[in-house]
């Protein structure tokens, strides 16, 4: 009975390790499986969240009773087996989540791409090994260790009877291996502005100047211009020229730099950018021009006395005649209307 005993205190202290699946929950929780999302409503202790003693054993036991009430919605969707392992299919999802930027676009298909897809060719996995009979062993289909097997096979190169018997085999080989990674990347660009529906000429036929557009000449004219010492500062402009405009035209330009959106702000800094505009609003205090106040005040000065001396009234006295001045309102005595022909009076002098 004591061995029983034993091992029943035993399988009940590893039975206390682990908690029950089942929680019980005031509210139950708005859960989303398709996110793998559950919100708890319910209150929480704030007296466990204010003991520094107690706060770290709370939120472990809240974050582990939700995650269980989360894994027990997953286990009620029904299972599958892929590959020794059981899976589920998660539903779509219902809560939308915010993305701070657009969803990237897929991918174009090339040209071999879309016509494997058209024709319904699908992609074989390749074995990484091919044995080689000239060498004797696995060789690999591709990297560094096929180039080295090439050149222990290629070792000694037989030069054609139709070519120049003193010919470079090697130095042909590898122009016409660089040629071919010429051609694959001259597809690989084609492909990009293919699917960027940019035009591109043919083959054989490059750009000229009477081939060109309109476009693409006022677009070698800025770039022509922009490509001096002091990215086309100084240089004179036609009387009837514009300027080049388009996708792209500013990366072909130097020292123009490209206009990048700015990030969404959070919350907290759009509040101070608001925040900091009405400050300046409110605090925004109308320039002061001194001189151009004084002179405005001087003159409307000059204008008030011009008209306060044209409305004033005229002093009583003699009346004057017309077209005539009256220096003064008394006249100056002479002699009396007589005169004295042998004294020599000097006149006015002029000055």
């Amino acid at each position: 009975m004591d061995i029983v005993n034993e091992i029943l205190e035993r399988e009940q202290k590893k039975a206390e390790k682990y908690k029950p699946i089942t929680v019980e929950k005031h509210l139950e929780l708005d859960i989303d499986v398709g996110t793998l999302l559950a919100t708890d409503t319910n209150d929480l202790d704030i007296k466990s969240l204010s003991s520094d003693s107690e706060r770290d054993t709370y939120l472990q036991s809240l974050a582990r009773d939700n995650a269980q009430l989360l894994l027990n919605k997953i286990w009620e969707l029904p299972t599958e087996r892929i590959d020794e392992a059981i899976v589920v299919r998660l539903p779509a999802p219902k809560t939308v989540l915010p993305r701070s930027k657009p969803v990237p676009k897929p991918k174009p298909l090339s040209k071999w791409q879309e016509f494997a897809k058209a024709k319904g060719i699908t992609k074989r996995k390749k074995d990484k090994l091919q044995w080689d009979e000239q060498l004797q062993k696995w060789v690999p289909l591709y990297g560094f260790k096929r180039s080295a097997a090439e050149k222990q096979k290629d070792w000694l190169i037989e030069v054609p009877q139709h070519i120049d018997p003193l010919t470079d085999m090697y130095e042909k080989k590898s122009s016409e291996k660089s040629e071919k990674v010429a051609k694959n990347e001259l597809q690989r660009l084609k492909n990009i502005a293919r699917a960027k529906k940019v035009k591109i000429p043919r083959v054989g036929l490059p750009v000229t100047s009477d081939k060109a557009s309109a476009t693409q000449l006022s677009t070698a004219a800025v770039v022509a211009k922009a490509s001096t010492a002091s990215l086309g500062k100084f240089q004179d402009k036609l009387p009837k020229e514009k300027e080049a405009r388009g996708k792209g035209v500013h990366e072909l330009i130097p020292g123009k730099e490209r206009k990048r959106k700015a990030p969404i702000p959070t919350p907290q800094v759009e509040k101070e950018n608001n925040l900091n505009l009405i400050d300046r609003i409110l605090n925004k205090r109308p320039k002061i021009d001194m001189e151009k106040a004084v002179s405005k005040h001087i003159h409307e000065e000059q204008t008030q006395r011009s008209e306060e001396k044209k409305n004033m009234k005229p002093s009583k006295g003699p009346r004057k005649a017309k077209g005539k001045t009256n220096f003064s309102a008394k006249k100056p005595k002479a002699g009396k209307g007589q005169r004295n022909p042998g004294k020599k009076t000097p006149g006015r002098k002029r000055r």
